[in-house]
C-alpha cells in the first residue's frame, strides 16, 4: 500500500501547468503604445534632418564666399554668376558684363566646388530639385568693374561703389523690380555688398508664400531680379539662407595678397 504523501505528489503532477498569455485587450494596448513610440521617434528624426540640411547649406554658403575671395585674388576680378543654361560655368566666360548678375547661380564648375547636381550646379543641403541650386548675385557698379579683369584696380578702391542691398523684410524693399531697388531708411542689413550667396531653403519647390521670400529672385514667384535682397528672420514663411561679401572684407584680403591697390 502506497503512502499518502506519494499519492498527493502523483495527484499534483497529473495537473497541467497553467499557460500564461495576453488577452486581446492587452495586445491592443501594447500595439497602441508601440505605435505612439514609433510616431514620437519619427518627428525628432525629421527635425534632425532639417537641422543637418540647414547646417550643410550654411557651410556651403561660407565655402562659396571664401572661394569668391580666392578667385578674386587669383584673377583680379570676381566670377560672373552661372546662367540657367551654362552648366555651372560663369556666364560669360572671362567675366565682364554678366548675363545674370542678380538672378544667377553659383558657378560651381568655374570655382571647382561640390557637391554638384548632374548639370554642374552647386546644390544646398536640401538638394532635391533644380530650385535647390545655390544662387549668386554680384554687383554691376562702376561699369562692371568687379567682374572685369583689373577693373577694381583701375577704378581704385576709393571710387568703387558696390550696389547690392540686403533688406530686413520684403515690405521694406523700395523700387522692387527696378535697377534702383533699395531698402527703406533704417531697414537695411547691408548697404553696398559686393556679392550675395543664398539658398531658397526647404520650401524651394513652392518658393514660399510671404512677401519676404517672393522678393528674392525666384523663378516660381515670377519676381523680376533687382539689386535688393531680403534676409528676414527664419520662420514658417521664410526659410532662405543667405550670406554676403562685404567690400571691406574683399579689399582687405586683396590688399594683403598684393592685388590692391
Amino acid at each position: 500500500m502506497k503512502s499518502k504523501p506519494f499519492m498527493k505528489l502523483k495527484s499534483w503532477m497529473a495537473k497541467p501547468f497553467a499557460q500564461p498569455g495576453f488577452t486581446l485587450t492587452e495586445l491592443a494596448v501594447v500595439l497602441v503604445i508601440v505605435t505612439l513610440l514609433i510616431s514620437g521617434m519619427l518627428l525628432p528624426l525629421s527635425a534632425q534632418q532639417d537641422i543637418r540640411a540647414r547646417n550643410d547649406t550654411q557651410a556651403r554658403l561660407a565655402e562659396v564666399r571664401d572661394a569668391l575671395i580666392g578667385f578674386a585674388i587669383a584673377n583680379d576680378r570676381l566670377p560672373c554668376p552661372a546662367s540657367p543654361a551654362s552648366n555651372g560655368i560663369e556666364s560669360p566666360v572671362g567675366g565682364g558684363p554678366c548675363t545674370n548678375p542678380y538672378d544667377g547661380l553659383v558657378p560651381a564648375v568655374t570655382l571647382g566646388l561640390s557637391p554638384q547636381d548632374a548639370s554642374g550646379y552647386l546644390i544646398d543641403g536640401w538638394g532635391g530639385n533644380a530650385n535647390n541650386r545655390l544662387r549668386y548675385a554680384v554687383t554691376t557698379s562702376n561699369t562692371n568693374a568687379f567682374t572685369t579683369l583689373n577693373g577694381m584696380r583701375t577704378t581704385t578702391m576709393a571710387s568703387l561703389t558696390p550696389n547690392l542691398k540686403v533688406c530686413n523684410s520684403g515690405g521694406n524693399v523700395t523700387g522692387a523690380g527696378t535697377p534702383g531697388a533699395s531698402c527703406s531708411a533704417g531697414m537695411s542689413l547691408a548697404d553696398g555688398a559686393i556679392a550675395i550667396i543664398y539658398s531658397l531653403g526647404k520650401n524651394s519647390s513652392t518658393g514660399g508664400s510671404g512677401t519676404d521670400e517672393t522678393h528674392n529672385p525666384n523663378p516660381l514667384a515670377g519676381v523680376a531680379a533687382d539689386p535688393a535682397f531680403v534676409n528676414a528672420p527664419s520662420g514658417e514663411t521664410f526659410d532662405d539662407q543667405m550670406l554676403w561679401l562685404s567690400p571691406n572684407t574683399l579689399y582687405n584680403r586683396m590688399v594683403a595678397a598684393g592685388r590692391l591697390p
